[in-house]
């Protein structure tokens, strides 16, 4: 029966990052504008909202975590319930959902990093650069310790990503003291053993994928050098640059060639036109090095191998060269593009057929990186939301969508379930109580991450006094 309308339209999303907490903003003004009215509720698999701003961006970024500050404004409103420390698929199915919701969005986002398909990728001592992240982070999904006792790393990737590793594995445990760092990691990075980390980009400074204020950073942590190699600027004129950004940035690499070594105690090498071909070593003895052929451009920022190879001694190896998507049980799911089936944010009933033509799902939507990969800052998040809603409403409007069929709150079905839901309540006294240890804590600071998933569940639903 296609009986929904703009009034009392219920809503649930899956995914408490930008990606859905945006979603929901939006969805409540273009109701609101249209006179009608809506109740949402935002399902997220970890105790605390936020997702990648709590869990993706590096600790010494406060400028990119003040992001939350708006995003707590959009849940502290009131207009969207936060359901927190459920999994979607496990605790409740995607079919529960459309039970007792008008329109299902999924915003899961991507949190696995993408495959980098090279002999001995798979070698003890090489990781993926979203599970190094996650872990000074302070995702409670990850080991609490992270292996730090090789002198030489290497970080395949020329993005953003790759330039955190990189800095955060460069610089000194000191200078993260003042930050949001969980107290693990802080002790992890404290015992480190790195003196030399490798950052190898497959293209030239010119197609560099990163954004002038973390490229700036780099050259200012204190007691690393940077090294670049002259060899790598041969297309690397700052007025040939397509846009202001892409000038900037040329200009800064371009500085550093000239820069003295200070005789710092640890090194940040940047090097360019290497397609990573092997890693090195052995499944008894791990990572050793790495073998990379060298490139050279031939216009329009494509590179072809020179068939010159080089290899490089290192005990570590990081690959930042993208994520993947994180599917949900039972949602259509496209492996070879790692994101759900949909046109334009309608879901598509085609599994991994990559099938144009199958139908959409009434109801189902996907949102964010889940819907169109891993790609773009937070700024697209809000455009492609947008896009996404503005199909929800017409879909309603036009009465494609099928009324909910089951009455009653989803939490009562929860605690039936036993399931250990967090809510915005919850969130509150947790985000209290680590302000309070940020406060009380020796090196002051403005947070400091509560760690254990079941410490967060408990001081959430009240079992701690914060």
């Amino acid at each position: 029966m296609t009986s929904s309308t703009l009034q009392n339209l219920r809503v649930a999303i899956v995914g408490a990052g930008p990606a859905g907490i945006y979603a929901g903003n939006i969805l409540t003004n273009a109701v609101a504008e249209a006179g009608g009215s809506v109740a949402i509720d935002l399902f997220e698999s970890l105790p605390a909202p936020y997702g990648l701003i709590r869990y993706g961006v590096a600790p010494d970024h406060p400028r990119i975590k003040g992001i939350v500050n708006s995003l707590h404004e959009m849940l502290d409103a009131g207009t969207t319930r936060f359901i927190g420390n459920v999994e979607v698929g496990r605790d409740i199915s995607i079919d529960e959902l459309q039970e007792r919701y008008d329109a299902v969005i999924l915003a899961t986002g991507a949190i696995r990093d993408a495959a980098l398909d090279i002999p001995g990728i798979d070698l003890p001592r090489s990781f993926g650069a979203a599970d190094f992240v996650a872990w000074y982070d302070g995702h409670p999904d990850v080991p609490t310790e992270w292996p730090l006792d090789q002198r030489e790393v290497a970080v395949i990737g020329n993005g953003n990503v790759a330039l955190d590793v990189a800095r955060v594995l460069a610089k000194h445990a000191v200078d993260l003291r003042p930050t949001e760092i969980a107290d693990n990691v802080l002790a992890g990075l404290e015992g480190s053993a790195v003196t030399d980390v490798h950052v190898f980009g497959r293209r030239g400074p010119g197609d560099i994928k990163f954004t002038p204020i973390e490229l700036r950073e780099l050259g200012e942590v204190p007691d690393v050098d940077i090294v670049v190699h002259d060899e790598d600027f041969v297309d690397a004129d700052p007025a040939s640059a397509t846009n202001n950004q892409l000038k900037v940035m040329l200009r800064i690499l371009n500085s550093w060639r000239t820069r003295e070594s200070t005789g710092a105690s640890r090194r940040l090498h940047l090097h360019f036109y290497h397609s990573p071909v092997e890693v090195l070593g052995s499944p008894e003895t791990g990572v050793s090095g790495i073998r990379f052929e060298r490139n050279e451009p031939i216009g329009d920022g494509r590179v072809q191998g020179t068939g010159e190879f080089r290899e490089f001694a290192v005990q570590q190896v990081y690959r930042a060269v993208g994520y993947y998507g994180t599917p949900v049980i039972d949602a259509p799911f496209d492996v070879r593009a790692g994101v759900v089936s949909n046109v334009e944010g309608r879901v598509k009933d085609a599994a991994a057929t990559g099938d144009d033509d199958a139908p959409t799902i009434a109801g189902l939507y996907a949102t964010g990186w889940i819907k169109r990969g891993p790609v773009g800052l937070i700024g697209h998040t809000k455009s492609d939301a947008m896009e996404t809603i503005a199909h929800l409403v017409a879909d309603v409007e036009a009465g494609r969508l099928s009324a909910p069929t089951v009455d009653g709150d989803v939490l009562a079905l929860l605690d039936e379930r036993e399931v250990a839901f967090t809510t915005w309540d919850g969130w509150l006294a947790l985000d209290a109580h680590e302000r309070e240890l940020g406060a009380n804590h020796e090196h002051t600071r403005e947070r400091v991450k509560v760690v254990p998933r079941d410490e967060q569940v408990q001081i959430s639903r009240g079992a701690l006094v914060p």
